[in-house]
């Protein structure tokens, strides 16, 4: 017997939070969430629910929890886009298309009272979510910014009649094996020519003094007409800077600025803490802050968060002066390899860039669209 319920209880949230942990457990590819910051989308002062719609619902079989999913309508993005869509997100699910379809039966039937006429997803409550069902790429660490899921999900998804509308591709990206004299030669002529300047901040928080206005001026300036994209709240933006303090190293952010020190972009990483979050099931024990500060000390695998660029700099080479500054870190430093995080498929421009490192495409992730 199969049982939906909105998750409304204290015992229910929690239920929700830990189910994906229990259906991974041994799983050696699975990275979840900080605990911390997954429960607060159950806060009512969470960041999002001012633009925001949301319902959470868990399934039974059995008497035992079998799977879980929420309902987002994000209106910000309805309003920009001009749709009537939800999304779904958190979809998790033992193997059973009985359990998925009552979940995504409740899904639909919340969002068609609220007048949405299409869902899509996974997606969250924004792009700066984990979005996107992972098709290829099962034998893979996941990054801690994206969702890993058994690849039966993808079965369970698509007999319910779900299409794909996008996906993203993900790369590991090496160093070539000789410099290439070539872009950095290519990346100094830009610097004299359009009078830009590289620049380092001191610390984080002088980064963020500076130039947190312009970072995200630039990321809307950059990804404002890609898929799923809404404006900024302030809410989002001091969520994404305490994220900043907490993992990011001075050295993890290129700026580049022009001769009255104004930014024309920038590129941000992180070093990868997926396995100090895998180890520790999300959970902030004493063992797992001490991998943090080991791994953000010396990282191993970087992941490449954002890079932006203002319109006037697009068609200019500043991208291209930043790429020369990552090969410059692979080839000076000891980590071993970038990883990307999620770039559609159709965006050329971006794809291209990457052909400058020795470069392997080991992941694909896509969002689903069914009109309801």
């Amino acid at each position: 017997m199969i049982e939906i319920r909105e998750v409304l209880t204290k015992k229910e949230r929690k239920e929700f939070l830990n189910f994906p942990i229990k259906l991974y457990k041994g799983n050696p590819y699975f990275v979840p969430p900080l605990y911390s910051d997954e429960k607060k989308i159950f806060d009512k002062d969470y960041v999002y629910n001012e633009i925001c719609d949301v319902v959470f619902y868990l399934a039974y079989k059995d008497g035992k929890v079998a799977g879980r999913i929420s309902g987002i309508i994000q209106r910000s993005a309805n309003e920009k886009w001009g749709q009537t869509r939800a999304r779904f997100t958190r979809f998790d699910c033992i193997y059973d298309q009985d359990v998925a379809n009552a979940l995504f039966d409740a899904a639909v039937s919340w969002a068609k009272d609220k007048g949405m006429t299409e869902i899509v997803g996974p997606l969250g409550y924004s792009d700066l979510e984990r979005e996107g069902l992972l098709i290829e790429g099962f034998d893979y660490l996941s990054t801690y910014e994206e969702q890993y899921n058994y690849s039966y999900y993808q079965k369970l998804i698509e007999n319910y009649g779900f299409e794909k509308d996008v996906d993203w591709l993900e790369y590991m990206l090496f160093k070539p094996k000789t410099r290439n004299d070539k872009i950095k030669e290519l990346s100094r002529r830009m610097l004299d020519r359009y009078g830009l300047t590289p620049v380092q901040s001191k610390s984080i928080n002088d980064f963020i003094k500076d130039y947190a206005d312009q970072f995200f001026e630039i990321i809307d300036d950059t990804y404002s007409h890609l898929y799923g994209t809404m404006p900024f709240t302030r809410g989002m933006i001091d969520m994404m800077i305490a994220g900043f303090k907490s993992i990011v190293r001075k050295d993890d952010v290129v700026i580049i600025v022009d001769k009255n020190g104004r930014a024309a972009g920038f590129a941000v990483m992180f070093p990868s803490i997926a396995e100090a979050v895998a180890k520790s099931n999300g959970k902030m024990t004493l063992p797992f802050i001490f991998r943090f500060l080991r791994t953000k000390r010396k990282p191993k695998v970087i992941d490449l968060g954002l890079i932006g660029v203002r319109k006037e700099y697009e068609s200019k080479g500043v991208a291209t002066i930043m790429i020369a500054r990552l090969l410059d870190m692979l080839h000076d430093g000891e980590c071993e390899h970038l990883e990307t995080n999620l770039m559609l498929e159709e965006n050329a421009h971006i794809l291209n860039l990457t052909k400058n490192f020795d470069r392997k495409q080991h992941k694909r992730r896509r969002c689903y669209i069914k009109q309801i």
